[in-house]
């Protein structure tokens, strides 16, 4: 079994110490969906949102997340970002909005938390911005697609998500 870096011999949870890693580019990329009825999509690709610009709010929160991970997820290092980008799409097949997140920094440490954080920020944006027309959306598939950099080099996810475990 793979030891888990954020637990030291004892088994307690600690900040990795990255101080001799050198500082290489990295690059994460990150997905997501909020699935929503064609009426509530509507709403968002015919700009009739009462809350206003959807997909472009969402991308704003998405980056601010992004910047503001380190502050949410306890064992992360604070990381300057050199680039936070977020494509929302919109999908009539699901349907809803499909979020994608590119996150890239020179550091000694990975992105692949800021982009998981830039999707679920900005897809629970787009949730607020929608629940008066919607409240069943599901947020849903958000996970890694890409990273890149590092010791461990090039990640990339297969073409479908993993399946549910639960029954």
């Amino acid at each position: 079994m793979t030891r888990l870096s954020h637990f030291d011999a004892a088994g307690h949870a600690h900040m990795v110490d990255v101080s001799d890693k050198p500082a290489t580019r990295r690059v994460a990329v990150a997905e997501g969906c909020v699935i929503m009825s064609p009426a509530t999509l509507a709403l968002v690709t015919e700009g009739r949102a009462d809350k206003g610009d959807v997909a472009g709010i969402a991308r704003l929160a998405g980056i601010m997340g992004a910047k503001r991970t380190a502050d949410l997820i306890p064992l992360c290092h604070p990381l300057p970002l050199s680039r936070v980008a977020l494509e929302i799409t919109p999908d009539p097949a699901l349907p809803g909005l499909r979020l994608t997140a590119t996150v890239a920094t020179t550091g000694p440490t990975g992105v692949e938390m800021e982009a998981l954080t830039a999707v679920s920020v900005a897809a629970l944006t787009v949730y607020d911005m929608l629940k008066a027309a919607q409240k069943d959306m599901a947020i849903t598939g958000i996970r890694l697609l890409r990273k890149e950099g590092g010791r461990s080099g090039l990640f990339e996810a297969s073409a479908s998500p993993p399946t549910d475990p639960t029954p």
